[in-house]
């Protein structure tokens, strides 16, 4: 099973994805919200899972340390829209631990190798 993470900056893609790994599931980050390419997230094979983490300006700044812009928050979910209509699965992690998310997460994909379930 193919699980690509998308999402703006400091919404917890590469922590899920190394937790996910761990766990045996083929997954990786995909950096659409850098990328003019809409579709970015389809390069590399199509998904089995499209997960799309999502967080608020204000949080993204606490994570990173750094102010993060509304502008540029929104130049990212710009160029993930893509991404943002086709996911399985959208989270929003504000109020999220890593542990939260990852749970979430597992229990949309199922075990590895099984089908996720469709979100609307």
């Amino acid at each position: 099973m193919l699980v690509v993470i998308v999402g703006p900056c400091g919404s917890g893609k590469s922590t899920l994805v190394e937790l996910l790994q761990i766990d045996g599931y083929t997954a990786r980050v995909v950096a659409q919200e850098h990328s003019r390419v809409p579709e970015l997230w389809r390069h590399g094979g199509e998904p089995d899972a499209l997960i799309y983490l999502d967080a608020s300006p204000s949080i993204i700044t606490i994570r990173r340390h750094n102010e993060f812009p509304d502008w540029l928050y929104d130049k990212q979910v710009r160029r993930l829209s893509s991404a943002r209509a086709h996911a399985t699965l959208y989270l929003n992690t504000d109020t999220l631990s890593a542990a939260d998310v990852h749970s979430r997460v597992r229990d949309h994909l199922g075990p590895p190798g099984a089908k996720p379930v469709q979100e609307p």
